[in-house]
């Protein structure tokens, strides 16, 4: 027979939550940006994987085998001929990879050539501008060969190619036709494109290195493939014949396996992503069902019993999760697949994941119910056991039940637990140089004390509300009444006002810590430049000798050029090891306010110092400071250590010395290298800068030397996807904000009806409406505040920890200007949040409010 209780507790639920709407859009909300937060980051990571294996991978999708030869022999035309005329066979190219230098500056450059045919399901790359070749004599050249050498339709190159007998070099001159966009690894160096035959010719080849086929599906899928493998291997003798499927496995696995510290990255933020929803979703879920808690125990009172209780609110819990789960993967899916066409409008290249990944979505839906039946459980479980009598009572048994001394011991051993993951994780940093440190065990390591840490703070907040109360509300005291009333009110539920507050503070953690870590990275990303690219131009002898010592004066005496600088090398030991000693002037550098120093300063070299890398900092165990002595053909030369640098020194350099210790040292006067900035920015004044070195090294004395052209523009690329990056990691993170948000708004709500006498009172002895007002918002700012100081108290030793972790010769650099920003913000936001219930609360009558508190 069927219980009528179990209809009755369903049916008041129900009808609970139709009567009050906002408690259940609440909980709604948090279950699915909880979910879309998860698998949004699931997404990213598709995204991500996508991006990269497409960019890395060169087999179009249309080939169906690929054909290699056997022995060492290309593959000629001939052969190419009884492939394409197999039975079965629809399309068939050569494939031909080489290179050249080029002809017409001093500058070195190189040109890698590859065989495409430009056009059809197989070529590989795709035309931006001008035409592809179509007869011989003619190139297309890339995008960055277009901006690093200043190339466009119509412009000529000179190619020099060995001699017929391999004897002294000949010039070829060729035509570009047309500007492409080619693959990542092409990409990777300046590239020329030409259609298989007309490239063979150019280069004097006998034959292809690789054939790629093109079956037609129909036929191929009906056909036996390892017959037609078979007949081509008749055509070819000895050739080795895949499927275009496995080699574009293999290539996947190749890229996967080349990016695999950023995907194993993000599988740590989805592992923080999903403690962060977990968090949220809970703490969300603790603050509705607070106040639900009278209700819930006055059905106790009519009859239903504890089981049936328990049972109707997991029911609950079920199907808002499994509902708001839905929704979350959702939408979540729809933004993966807006975001790679959005990216390409501000010129970010990303793929569109090929399909929804539904293993992730089933267990994302799974888990948010889940997550749901355990965040209602809790509180079920402390309804069903709340007598009628209970129910009756304020609300301040609650508050000192949030004081209790388990959760008290239970907060202390959490930090304690996170304390000593954290000093392992210190004590096991790597040191620079140092490539067997496993990052990504670590990095889960510091998650996993991050998370503690956080539970720490959820644990004891009731404890921590109060002392960082008083720290940061000494000006409200100040303000009036309403200020001290709002401290005062926020003081006296230490268990409400952490339960909001501890939402905050996972939003400021996780916001802030990425800001932090990116801040951190991206001045290492512009250390990494400075040292890898200093200058424009760097000039030096083949053979490792002296240049002319007028070429400075000379470079620096040609409108073109800007920032010439000369300097030396010289070797010498340190330590029992060979090193580099240079008199680069490190404030010379271009960028050279991005150079940064360990320990130190790099402000002013004096003599008798010297600026040490990080290699050889932590192998002689010096800091600034400390003294090394340097040995210089047997003859030893004492320096104190003036600072070191937190990774390797611009052009190779170890030590860094002032000239005049160089000259005493014995070194040759003359310069060893020479390097010059463009006077003009972009690629037309990097090629005015070439051609002024052109024409300056003039004579054999000058002439021998090498010149290489950096590339500022390739250089940047890394910035630009860290800032990508950063855009992407802050706007998910900002979810969570969104979810504090609403639990802000959702206490305040429940704080004005559960506090309607006291406020009733407060209008009664002369309290304005104005007045009470403020008081609610200020409440609200607080609650703000205290997320603030409590995530920026957790998130910036963390953020520290990861950044040693991920990249030890990273400085740590704190945005103080961002995560104020962000943190005031906050405060403004969570005002904003309690502007309604603070206005319901100011419009109430004093004689009706305290009528309705009796």
């Amino acid at each position: 027979m069927r219980n009528p209780w179990r209809a009755t507790v369903l049916g008041s639920q129900v009808a609970e939550l139709l009567r009050r709407p906002g408690r259940f859009a609440a909980t709604g909300l948090s279950l699915l940006i909880a979910a879309f937060v998860v698998f949004g980051t699931v997404m990213a990571q598709q995204v991500i994987t996508a991006t990269v294996v497409d960019d890395f991978r060169g087999t179009p999708e249309a080939v169906s085998l690929v054909i290699e030869p056997g022995g060492g022999q290309d593959i000629g035309e001939d052969r190419l001929r009884e492939i394409r005329t197999t039975p079965g066979v629809t399309e068939a190219v050569g494939r031909l990879d080489a290179g050249t230098p080029l002809d017409g500056s001093a500058v070195e450059r190189y040109l890698a050539l590859s065989a495409d045919p430009g056009t059809g399901a197989l070529a590989e790359v795709r035309l931006v501008k001008g035409t592809y070749p179509a007869g011989p004599g003619r190139l297309a050249v890339d995008t960055r060969a277009a901006r690093e050498y200043g190339l466009a339709p119509g412009s000529s190159l000179v190619l020099l190619r060995p001699g017929a007998d391999g004897d002294g070099t000949r010039r070829v001159t060729v035509e570009v036709s047309g500007i492409v966009r080619g693959t990542a690894t092409d990409d990777a160096e300046p590239t020329g494109y030409a259609p298989g035959p007309h490239l063979k010719d150019l280069l004097g080849a006998s034959g292809y290195s690789r054939v790629d086929v093109r079956t037609d599906t129909a036929s191929f899928a009906s056909a036996d493939p390892e017959r037609l493998a078979e007949r081509i291997r008749q055509a070819v003798p000895g050739a080795l014949v895949r499927s275009g499927d496995e080699v574009r496995d293999e290539e996947t696995r190749a890229a996967v396996a080349e990016a695999g510290d950023t995907l194993e990255l993000v599988t740590v933020f989805l592992a923080v992503a999903v403690g962060a929803a977990v968090l949220v979703a809970t703490s969300t879920f603790r603050i509705v069902f607070a106040r639900r808690v009278r209700q819930l125990a006055l059905l106790r009172a009519i009859g239903a019993t504890p089981r049936r209780l328990a049972a109707a609110l997991i029911v609950e819990g079920a199907v808002a999760g499994l509902l708001a789960g839905a929704a979350g993967v959702l939408a979540a899916w729809g933004c993966g697949q807006l975001v790679p066409p959005v990216a390409g409008r501000f010129g970010h290249d990303l793929s569109v994941p090929a399909h929804l990944p539904p293993a992730e979505a089933v267990l994302t839906v799974l888990g948010t119910g889940l997550l749901a039946v355990l965040a209602v459980l809790a509180p079920s479980l402390t309804a069903s056991r709340v007598s009628p009598l209970q129910a009756l009572r304020t609300a301040e048994s609650g508050e000192a039940a949030a004081n209790g001394i388990g959760r008290t011991v239970l907060g202390l051993l959490c930090a304690a637990g996170a304390a000593l993951l954290a000093r392992q994780q210190y004590a096991g940093l790597p040191r620079p140089g140092d490539t067997e440190y496993d990052r990504f065990e670590a990095l889960t390591v510091v998650v996993l004390s991050g998370g503690l840490a956080f539970l720490a703070v959820i644990a004891l907040g009731p404890r921590l509300v109060r002392p960082v109360l008083a720290a940061v509300a000494v000006p409200l005291r100040r303000t009036g009444a309403a200020g001290r009333l709002a401290v005062a009110g926020v003081g006296g539920a230490p268990g409400r006002a952490a339960s909001v507050s501890v939402v905050v503070a996972l939003g400021v953690c996780l916001v802030g810590s990425t800001l932090t870590c990116l801040a951190s990275l991206n001045a290492y990303d512009r250390h990494r430049q400075a040292v890898e690219a200093p200058a424009d131009l760097r000039l030096y002898e083949r053979d490792g000798g002296t240049l002319d010592r007028s070429l400075a004066a000379d470079l620096a005496s040609r409108p073109e050029l800007a920032d010439v600088t000369a300097f030396r090398t010289a070797e010498a030991v340190g330590g029992a090891r060979s090193a580099t000693v240079s008199d680069l002037d490190l404030a010379t550098v271009r960028s050279g306010g991005a150079l940064t120093a360990r320990t130190g300063s790099l402000d002013h070299l004096e003599p008798a110092h010297v600026v040490v890398d990080a290699d050889h900092a932590h192998r002689l165990g010096v800091e600034a400071g400390d003294h090394v002595t340097l040995q210089f053909e047997g003859r030893p030369v004492r320096f104190t250590v003036a600072a070191t640098l937190p990774g390797a020194g611009p052009y190779g350099g170890n030590f860094f010395v002032t000239a005049a210790d160089l000259t005493h040292a014995g070194t040759d006067t003359a310069p060893t290298t020479v390097t010059a900035n463009a006077a003009e920015d972009g690629a037309r004044g990097r090629i005015r800068a070439q051609r002024a070195v052109t024409d300056t090294l003039t004579g054999p004395e000058r002439g021998d030397g090498r010149v290489v052209a950096e590339d500022p523009a390739a250089q940047a690329t890394g910035s630009d996807d860290l800032r990508t990056m950063a855009t992407t990691v802050v706007l998910v993170l900002g979810l969570t904000v969104l979810v504090a948000v609403a639990g802000v708004a959702t206490t305040a709500s429940l704080t004005v009806v559960e506090r309607t006498r006291e406020f009733g009172l407060l209008r009664a002895l002369g309290l304005g409406g104005a007045a009470v007002h403020r008081m609610v918002t200020v409440e609200c700012a607080l609650h703000g505040v205290l997320g603030g100081v409590l995530g920026l108290a957790l998130g910036v030793p963390y953020s520290w920890l990861v950044v040693r972790v991920a990249e030890t010769s990273a400085p740590f650099t704190v945005p103080v200007g961002q995560l104020a920003a962000v943190v005031t913000a906050l405060v403004l936001v969570t005002a904003a949040a309690g502007t309604v219930p603070a206005l319901r609360a100011s419009r109430i009558p004093p004689t009706v409010a305290v009528a309705q508190g009796v």
